[in-house]
């Protein structure tokens, strides 16, 4: 795989609306699955709460003169045969996506390093949990709102730390508080964070980005962290030290990050506490990272 390529690891359940096939799976086992997409097979998948994403990430290459800049690759835990039906509605959907995984029933997340994948999207939470422990940038893809950005321009929101940055300062204010938090953000304000889980997938971002003028660029990025001045200081600095552009920061100081999410038009969102996601779900599709001490607290 090249380096500059931006590899995207996506499932058939992240891509495709499977609600109707994985019922069965859960409720009647994975024979009358099997069953029920061959039967089903020449009927094509609505998409699912990914599909923007992907659409909009292989359109970029319509603007590449020589090498293609994004590679979407297909990893799901159905068999080759039950996978039929996924290849014709990508068939349908004019996706270009050529490369895949089926692993019939096991976990794909083994295949993303081969990928060289730079982010694994999934409806698997297992998955996903396994793809971030192995250092991969990984999110279950939860819902979303059924209006999309219209644009064709690809909106991707990140939250900051635990996501981007690594959860070092998140720890200090879950433990200790606010104001120890603000103070030590205030302190260390020259000291740059320590990257997240996001960082390769953002510095990838932004090397497509610098293949474009500004002004016509197919992605925008923003910042949606509930960090406020003083500590938005480290934010800023850190990313000016990792040499990476965001299009859009906002320090919302605990607001709701729903509306804005809304008002930037993000195609994602990413963040890494559920609680957040599922208010951002109202208005634009919402992945959960599961990553850092906010979810360690779920977990143990």
């Amino acid at each position: 795989m090249s380096k500059q390529k931006l590899v995207v690891a996506v499932s058939s359940r992240a891509l495709f609306n499977l609600d109707d096939s994985h019922a069965i799976f859960q409720t009647q086992g994975k024979e009358a699955f099997c069953r029920y997409q061959v039967e089903h097979e020449e009927e094509v998948l609505d998409p699912g709460y990914g599909f923007s994403l992907v659409q909009k990430l292989l359109t970029i290459n319509e603007s590449c003169l020589d090498e293609p800049l994004v590679e979407i690759i297909l990893v799901s835990q159905n068999s080759a045969d039950t996978g039929l039906r996924i290849f014709n509605s990508i068939a349908h959907h004019g996706l270009n996506i050529t490369r895949a995984a089926f692993t019939s029933g096991v976990s794909p997340y083994n295949y993303i390093s081969a990928f060289g994948a730079h982010l694994f999207l999934s409806a698997n939470s297992d998955d996903v949990a396994k793809a971030l422990d192995a250092g991969f940038a990984a999110a279950t893809i939860l819902c979303g709102s059924s209006l999309t950005n219209p644009s064709s321009q690809l909106r991707i929101a990140f939250d900051g730390d635990s996501v981007i940055f690594s959860d070092e300062s998140e720890r200090i204010y879950q433990q200790q508080g606010l104001q120890v938090f603000a103070e030590n953000e205030r302190k260390a304000a020259k000291t740059p964070l320590p990257g997240g889980p996001f960082k390769d997938f953002l510095a990838a971002l932004h090397h497509i980005q610098s293949q474009f003028d500004p002004q016509s660029s197919p992605i925008r990025t923003a910042l949606v962290t509930a960090r406020s001045a003083p500590a938005h200081e480290r934010v800023v600095r850190t990313l000016r030290a990792w040499g990476i552009r965001i299009d859009e920061a906002l320090f919302l100081g605990g607001m709701a990050k729903g509306p804005f999410l809304k008002a930037f038009g993000a195609d994602i969102f990413f963040d890494d506490q559920k609680t957040h996601c599922e208010s951002a779900a109202q208005h634009v599709a919402a992945a959960h990272v599961p990553h850092g001490i906010a979810n360690q607290s779920v977990e143990d």
